[in-house]
């Protein structure tokens, strides 16, 4: 039988990247990509729901209408979980992040609007709708820093690394309402 990637046979390697190196693929994906799966969690259960988003580093940013389900959902309960991924040829080719972190809604007013809006590239939306390109959307942004990410990439295992890696963000740069949550979750029983 004709094997076209023997090195995806055995036992898959452990070996880690090194974080530089680790957060470029990580980067190089979110760039390459603009579909995730975003789940949220309200009172009817959990929800996934596919969004387009946009990326500042290792923070997520997507439009939604103020009333939609998702949004509603994170207004309940901050705590998400987003999947990145590739498109899938063969098992060669899988490449995906699951990213998890404490998402923020934000208002047109809010401090940290500005520091995110200019990421997100509304002006095809306009020209496919026919709106002027001089009226900007006013609507929320979702904003979601990663906490900690599981980044899977099969292709690794050719040079020798785990095919799953772990990515954490840095104690020191952690946003306060993620400290409270994770506080407040570790203090439950």
């Amino acid at each position: 039988m004709v094997v076209t990637n023997p090195w995806l046979a055995g036992p898959a390697p452990t070996r880690r990247l090194d974080r530089a190196r680790l957060d470029e693929r990580i980067l190089n994906l979110l760039s390459s990509q603009n579909m995730c799966v975003l789940a949220t969690t309200g009172a009817s259960g959990p929800l996934a729901t596919p969004v387009r988003y946009f990326h500042l580093d290792f923070t997520i940013v997507f439009t939604a209408l103020a009333t939609s389900p998702k949004m509603r959902n994170i207004r309940a309960d901050p705590r998400v979980s987003v999947g990145v991924f590739a498109p899938l040829v063969g098992q060669a080719s899988s490449r995906g992040a699951q990213i998890f972190g404490v998402a923020r809604i934000l208002e047109p007013d809010d401090d940290d609007f500005d520091r995110y809006w200019p990421v997100v590239r509304w002006h095809s939306d306009h020209v496919e709708r026919s709106r002027p390109l001089d009226e900007p959307p006013l609507g929320p942004i979702g904003v979601i820093p990663a906490e900690r990410i599981v980044y899977t990439e099969h292709w690794l295992r050719r040079e020798g690394y785990a095919p799953r890696q772990f990515w954490r963000r840095p104690a020191d740069s952690r946003p306060e309402l993620l400290r409270r949550i994770t506080l407040r979750t570790q203090n439950e029983p």
